[in-house]
């Protein structure tokens, strides 16, 4: 990759969330508390979800894969950002930035399609209960997440080999607190129509249809939930879809919120900031959302932690 002035360009800076000293510290302590949390409390999530048969059903297989796909999310920001303030540094190196780029795409994506297959999953327990085991087979579940892992590394690989192709200025500054792709197309010095291209391609496949899913599933769900005449049978199915139903709003809110703010405001700060909400805050809510919205994951957590104090 060559800069403007003929030199190899090895990194870039990341500036951060604020460039004020006397913030640094307070800014390391939150957020070493919430990638420990989040780390934390996806981790039991799948543990419970491991270890006890009751939890042995395509919906919490989902919810374990989507545990393992946050960790891997807030994994790919929040450490860097952690080693840079401790260090005093704004450093990354361009290798680095294209790694991070690579796997928070990847995740991004993910998250997003494994939230689509869990409305699935819901869509057939409630319209089609007589059929949800044939329909959601283990067979389908499995290749169903290894489809999404694949799709996205891919995509996520374009991404990258044209990102690579794009030359940068010495010094060049990210205004963000890790190499986001839609920040590093904006410092480029060369031309980036293909990639914005691809970007908005990528977009309409892998955001625009999965939300659809996620409507459609939701639709048939609530007209299948107005044709329930007993209370019971209707309190049983909202709270299957009630958890999931704020991941989904939180996740999508957030993504929202991120967009309109670079688009509306025009402020580096403002969109690191709402990126937080994104990139840190949804994946240490999710396991709260499903542990204390959820009687069966509540008990399957007080059952693992029963035995581990159990043991000597």
């Amino acid at each position: 990759m060559e800069a403007e002035n003929d030199t190899i360009l090895t990194q870039f800076l990341l500036l951060g969330l604020s460039e004020d000293p006397e913030w640094q510290p307070v800014l390391f302590g939150l957020f070493l508390s919430m990638y420990l949390v989040t780390v934390l409390g996806n981790l039991l999530i799948i543990l419970a979800v491991s270890c006890d048969p009751h939890l042995h059903t395509p919906m919490y297989f989902f919810l374990s894969n989507l545990s393992l796909a946050d960790i891997g999310f807030i994994s790919t920001t929040v450490p860097k950002m952690l080693v840079n303030i401790q260090t005093h540094s704004k450093e990354i190196s361009y290798i680095q930035c294209l790694t991070q780029t690579y796997f928070f795409t990847t995740l991004v994506g993910v998250d997003n399609i494994l939230l689509t297959i869990m409305a699935y999953d819901r869509f057939v327990a409630i319209c089609h209960p007589l059929r949800y085991t044939v329909i959601m087979n283990p067979r389908l579940c499995v290749h169903l997440v290894l489809l999404s892992w694949l799709i996205l590394s891919w995509v996520s690989l374009i991404h990258i080999l044209l990102a690579n192709r794009l030359t940068f200025s010495t010094g060049t500054e990210i205004p963000h607190f890790f190499c986001e792709l839609a920040q590093l197309l904006k410092v480029a010095t060369s031309d980036t129509f293909i990639n914005n291209l691809f970007v908005y391609l990528a977009t309409a496949l892998l955001g625009v249809f999965p939300v659809t899913g996620i409507l459609y599933s939701y639709s048939q769900i609530v007209s299948s939930f107005l044709r329930m005449s007993s209370m019971k049978t209707k309190s049983k199915a909202f709270s299957t879809c009630g958890s999931h139903l704020c991941v989904v709003s939180l996740f999508c809110g957030t993504g929202l919120g991120v967009y309109l703010t670079s688009a509306l405001t025009h402020s580096s700060q403002a969109s690191s900031v709402a990126s937080v909400m994104y990139t840190v805050v949804t994946p240490m809510l999710n396991p709260f959302i499903y542990s204390l919205r959820n009687r069966d994951v509540k008990g399957a957590l007080g059952r693992l932690l029963s035995r581990a104090a159990s043991r000597p």
